[in-house]
């Protein structure tokens, strides 16, 4: 195979697991070398594998791994003008080409792969970059040990996870570390279900919670200034909405709310389902407030996966038990505040805040907290759950669902199937010296 036809990380896969013939370790000079720690591969700015140590004619030398497919990309990646690449101490190639030097004119030590590494090896790896099907590894999946595809699974998950709590970590440095204020923002943006995400996003940045928890007490006014201040006070004019506008008035004058004040055009009705207007969501987001004004502490601490789901036994207002906007009232009662709903918010807000948490304190408890609810719910049903259900993996639980979501989107589709342990399994499997 020639360095155009294959990526870094497949040389990255050789050298993490040493799948290289030992006894012919040398550099391209002739120097003979051993592998004392291959080092930490690192996800950073910076070498390609960090810690590493080697033995190079029976002295040994401590510091980075740089990985390239050919010497010259070196230079081409202007690493010769970046200062964390002078305590590189091996240079990995596939293919050497051009001798490569540091800035007081030392020559890297250099070890080219190619030649070096078993050949079924690279076939397999071939026929993995080069299939076309969405699961990359389909052929083989049925042959990999079922303890692999859990630890695929695993790694996956904590990578969706990961990412998931990014989002509210940003939040919270916009806040200043207030991690009442953002739960709120992270629930209300789960509470507008994708189509209205964004604009719950932002009703919830110009509407603090702080004013909420004022008139926690009150559940009217709550809504008048949750209603109001998104816009939405506009529609007819019945006792209830009359009511909601004058309290509004006062109140949006009392907290100079009138400049941050949404539009209602920036709210999607259209192909919805009554259930998910965002006037009937609201009025659920509402009464939860009302029952939760401490918003963080009530996602946060909870004895079990019961007690967690008391707290989404919204009891929305009088009005909107026949309403699912203002202008119009529903001949039948409307819907409690379904299961499918509050899983939806347990997977999308409450888990990744929790695993935001724990990295903020630096406690692995919390994490536990996150799995054991994923471990609660049914696994949700989508076209990527059935492309693995029919491959055999067993998705049960949303811990399950979850991560094998995360592992079509972000490995399968990828092709990183070498940061894989599906992958790596299949690739290493029967490799022979060469």
């Amino acid at each position: 195979m020639n360095a155009g036809t294959m990526k870094e990380d497949f040389l990255h896969f050789l050298w993490q697991f040493q799948l290289f013939n030992k006894q012919l370790s040398t550099t391209t000079s002739g120097k003979s070398f051993s592998v004392l720690k291959t080092g930490t591969k690192n996800k950073n700015a910076g070498p390609d594998f960090s810690s590493a140590s080697i033995e190079l004619e029976n002295i040994t030398w401590a510091g980075n791994i740089e990985i390239h497919l050919k010497s010259s990309d070196w230079n081409v990646h202007y690493h010769q003008n970046n200062a964390a690449y002078e305590n590189v101490i091996l240079h990995v190639v596939w293919r050497h080409d051009k001798e490569i030097y540091l800035n007081d004119g030392t020559p890297i030590p250099t070890f080219e792969l190619e030649g070096k590494t078993d050949l079924n090896l690279l076939k397999t790896y071939k026929e993995l970059i080069n299939n076309n099907s969405n699961i990359p590894c389909s052929p083989y999946f049925k042959d990999v040990s079922r303890i692999i595809k859990l630890q695929a699974l695993d790694v996956a998950l904590m990578q969706r996870l990961e990412q998931k709590s990014e989002f509210i970590l940003e939040i919270l440095e916009r806040k200043l570390n207030n991690w009442e204020e953002t739960a709120y923002q992270v629930l209300a943006k789960n509470f507008g279900f994708k189509i209205n995400s964004d604009s719950f996003l932002r009703l919830s940045e110009v509407l603090p919670l702080k004013i909420l928890q004022k008139h926690s007490d009150n559940l009217q006014q709550i809504e008048s200034l949750l209603f109001g201040q998104a816009g939405l006070l506009s529609y007819n004019e019945d006792e209830y909405t009359l009511s909601l506008k004058k309290e509004f008035n006062y109140l949006s004058h009392k907290y100079d709310l009138e400049k941050k004040q949404m539009n209602a055009i920036e709210w999607k009705m259209l192909r919805l389902r009554p259930a998910n207007f965002p006037t009937f969501r609201l009025a659920q987001y509402a009464s939860f407030i009302y029952s939760n004004p401490n918003i963080f502490s009530a996602l946060l601490d909870w004895e079990n996966y019961s007690d967690l789901k008391s707290k989404f036994k919204i009891k929305i207002s009088n009005y909107w038990r026949n309403h699912y906007s203002f202008n119009s009232t529903s001949t039948e009662p409307t819907p409690q505040f379904g299961k499918s709903s509050f899983e939806n918010i347990v997977i999308n807000t409450i888990v990744p805040l929790l695993v935001a948490y724990s990295k903020v304190k630096d406690s692995d408890f919390y994490i536990a907290k996150a799995v054991t609810l994923l471990e609660n719910i049914s696994a949700e049903k989508n076209n990527i759950i059935s492309i693995w259900e029919e491959l055999g993996l067993p998705i049960k639980t949303a811990f399950d669902s979850q991560a094998s979501i995360e592992l079509f989107n972000n490995f399968c589709q990828l092709k990183k199937c070498l940061s894989c342990k599906i992958g790596v399994s299949i690739v290493s499997k029967n490799t022979v010296p060469i």
